[in-house]
């Protein structure tokens, strides 16, 4: 397993979101690095850090026959630029679904919350799957241009706008999405979806006229596909299809529900996620 220290200004996905065992040896925790590379306006990205989470709780599972399913994460503060601690405990162990909890922390402070469940695949009744909504392929679109001031965040993706209008433009419909990857390729896995799941412009965007902070209170990732699956259907440096909407804003809060698909069709994962919404400099939680 890759060591933590010294990743801090990882561009590198698979590097920036690399956990260790602690040092101290105690069972369950994990060493990581909180990268600025990876940060949104108001602190480390939310997909990113769901991404770190997920990488240390799949170690603590110790099986990699049983893939993610289901990830949710509530953040309860951003944590800074540098060393972060993950405690993982393995909740239940049965014969094909292992649930897990955990905690990353700062400073002995929690930052984040997390719940996951992993297992092996189940014959199933019947198969479906949303398809993917019409697009033009990520070759026939320009990519999204950097703009000054732009977080850092951006400077680590490829986008290619296919779904909603340009953000704050006043657009009838809180709609976004297109094609998205990490500019270096990596070796796609369950949590680089999970950071795909929260590394587009919120939907409400192009609805609105003026920049908003829009900081996650929880995010939740379904996963559709496990990880002999993932690869299959994604090779490394292709984009996935993402498509994000959201129905409702009221008292400071929207619901924003997103899907990502290969290039191919394949459906690899659903979100769904609160967040705040309101003018920068006004009060968060």
């Amino acid at each position: 397993m890759a060591t933590a220290a010294g990743l801090g200004a990882a561009a590198d996905f698979a590097a920036a979101t690399a956990v260790a065992p602690a040092g101290d040896g105690q069972d369950g925790a994990y060493e990581a690095v909180c990268s600025t590379a990876w940060s949104a306006p108001r602190g480390p990205n939310g997909g990113y850090l769901a991404a770190i989470v997920l990488r240390a709780m799949q170690a603590e599972a110790g099986d990699p026959s049983r893939h993610p399913r289901s990830l949710t994460c509530h953040y309860l503060r951003p944590p800074t630029d540098g060393p972060v601690r993950i405690e993982v405990v393995v909740e239940r162990e049965g014969r094909s679904v292992t649930a897990l909890s955990a905690r990353l922390l700062q400073g002995g402070r929690p930052c984040v919350v997390a719940l996951a469940a992993l297992s092996r695949d189940f014959a199933a009744a019947e198969d479906w799957a949303q398809p993917p909504p019409p697009a033009p392929p990520p070759e026939e679109l320009d990519p999204w241009p950097l703009h000054p001031g732009a977080p850092p965040i951006t400077h680590r993706l490829s986008l290619r706008p296919v779904f909603g209008g340009r953000p704050f433009t006043g657009a009838d419909e809180a709609l976004t999405g297109g094609w998205l990857r990490v500019a270096e390729p990596v070796v796609p896995d369950a949590p680089l979806l999970a950071f795909y799941a929260d590394a587009w412009l919120p939907a409400p965007f192009p609805r609105l006229t003026t920049p908003v902070a829009a900081p996650t209170i929880d995010l939740t990732v379904h996963f559709r596909v496990g990880g002999d699956g993932i690869a299959a259907a994604l090779d490394p440096g292709a984009p996935v299809l993402a498509r994000f909407t959201s129905s409702t804003s009221a008292g400071g809060f929207f619901e924003e529900d997103g899907a990502l698909w290969s290039p191919d069709g394949t459906l690899l994962a659903q979100s769904r996620q609160l967040a705040l919404l309101f003018p920068f400099g006004g009060a968060a939680a």
